[in-house]
C-alpha cells in the first residue's frame, strides 16, 4: 500500500470506547490517573491495558517487559469495541516490543485511531508500513503535555472529534528556512527515532512525494547532525517535497540548532519551515501522519485538504 492510499480511521464521538496502553516508558501514576479522567470528561469510555501500571523489574525506564507491553497494544487493537488507542507516555522502549506484535492479526482488526508522539514514532512507522494507516502524532495521556497544557489538549480534542477544525496548523513565530510551497503526504516524527529505525523490518518507506515532519528533545547539536546525515545518506529525504520542523527543546541554543538544520537540509532545495509548534513544547500541536498536506512557508502554514480522520 502506498502512502497516498493510507486508510484514515473514523473520528471519535462521545460514547466511544478507547484504550490506554504504555508501549514505552512508565508514566507517573498521578498523571496517568488525571489523563484518564480527562478522557472520560470527553465522554469516552476508557479501558486500561492489563500491564499499563506495570514496571520492568530491572530496567526502570520501561513500562514492563517487552512482551507484556506488546500484548496490551495488540489486545487493544484487536478489540472490536475499541475505537482508538492512546499511548500513556513515550520515553524509550517502542522499538524493543515491535518484534512481539502479530501484524497479521492486527491487520485483520478494523482501523482505529492511534495517538502518541516522541518515542512512539517507531510505532507510527510500523502502523504505516504494516497496516497502511494514517496516525496521530500528539500529546500522550500520562504526560504534562496532556494533563496540564490546556491548549495542547484542546487541539488534540479538535483533531480527534472535529478534524476539519484543526485542518490548518500555523504559528506566528514560525520562520521560512527555505521559502516556497509544497504538497505531499506527511511522514516522520521524532528525528532520533526515525534515524534509529532505518534498516529495520518495521521502518517506514517514505512516500514518493512527502512532507517530512521532524522534532526532537535533549539531543546535542552534533547528534542532530549525525541523525540528519544518516537519514540523508539512506535516502530518507529523496522524495521530500517540503520539510516542517517542530520543537528542539534542550537541544542547544536556537542559533546552534538552526545552523545544524539549515546546513544539513537547506541544500535539498525544498521549502522548509522552522518551528511550527509540534513535539516537546508548550501548546503542542497535534499533527497527522500519512495524510495529504500543503505547506506554505510565507503564510507560516501547513494545511490539510482532507481531514485527518473520516
Amino acid at each position: 500500500m502506498t502512502a497516498a492510499q493510507r486508510t484514515r480511521p473514523l473520528r471519535l464521538r462521545p460514547g466511544d470506547t478507547v484504550a490506554v496502553v504504555c508501549p514505552a516508558g512508565p508514566p507517573p501514576d498521578d498523571l496517568l490517573d488525571s489523563g484518564v479522567e480527562l478522557l472520560r470528561e470527553w465522554g469516552l469510555d476508557v479501558r486500561l491495558g492489563k500491564h499499563t501500571r506495570q514496571r520492568h523489574a530491572r530496567l526502570d525506564y520501561l513500562a514492563g517487559p517487552d512482551a507484556d507491553r506488546a500484548r496490551d497494544l495488540q489486545d487493544a487493537w484487536c478489540d472490536p469495541e475499541v475505537s482508538a488507542v492512546f499511548c500513556g507516555r513515550g520515553g524509550y522502549g517502542s522499538t524493543r516490543m515491535l518484534e512481539h506484535l502479530d501484524w497479521t492479526a492486527m491487520a485483520a482488526a478494523s482501523p482505529k485511531v492511534f495517538v502518541g508522539s516522541s518515542d512512539i514514532t517507531a510505532l507510527h512507522e510500523a502502523f504505516a508500513r504494516h497496516l497502511g494507516l494514517a496516525t496521530i502524532f500528539g500529546p500522550m495521556v500520562g504526560t504534562t503535555a496532556f494533563v496540564h497544557d490546556a491548549s495542547a489538549r484542546a487541539h488534540l480534542h479538535r483533531t480527534l472529534f472535529e478534524p476539519e477544525s484543526a485542518a490548518i496548523l500555523t504559528r506566528r513565530s514560525a520562520q521560512a528556512m527555505v521559502r516556497g510551497r509544497a504538497r505531499g503526504i506527511t511522514y516522520g516524527g521524532n528525528l532520533s527515532i526515525a534515524a534509529a529505525t532505518l534498516g529495520s523490518p518495521d521502518a517506514l518507506r517514505p512516500p514518493s512525494r512527502g512532507i517530512a515532519l521532524l522534532e526532537d528533545v535533549t539531543e546535542k547539536p552534533y547528534r542532530l547532525d549525525g541523525y540528519l546525515t544518516q537519514l540523508l545518506r539512506a535516502g530518507w529525504f529523496d522524495g521530500a517535497t517540503g520539510i516542517v520542523l517542530g520543537s528542539w527543546k534542550e537541544c542547544g541554543t536556537v542559533d546552534e540548532v538552526w545552523n545544524v538544520l539549515h546546513d544539513r537540509l537547506a541544500g535539498l532545495g525544498v521549502p522548509m519551515l522552522w518551528e511550527l509548534g509540534f513535539g516537546h513544547c508548550e501548546a503542542q500541536r497535534t499533527v497527522p501522519l500519512g495524510v495529504l498536506a500543503e505547506l506554505d512557508t510565507d503564510a507560516q502554514r501547513l494545511s490539510l485538504p482532507q481531514a485527518a480522520l473520516r
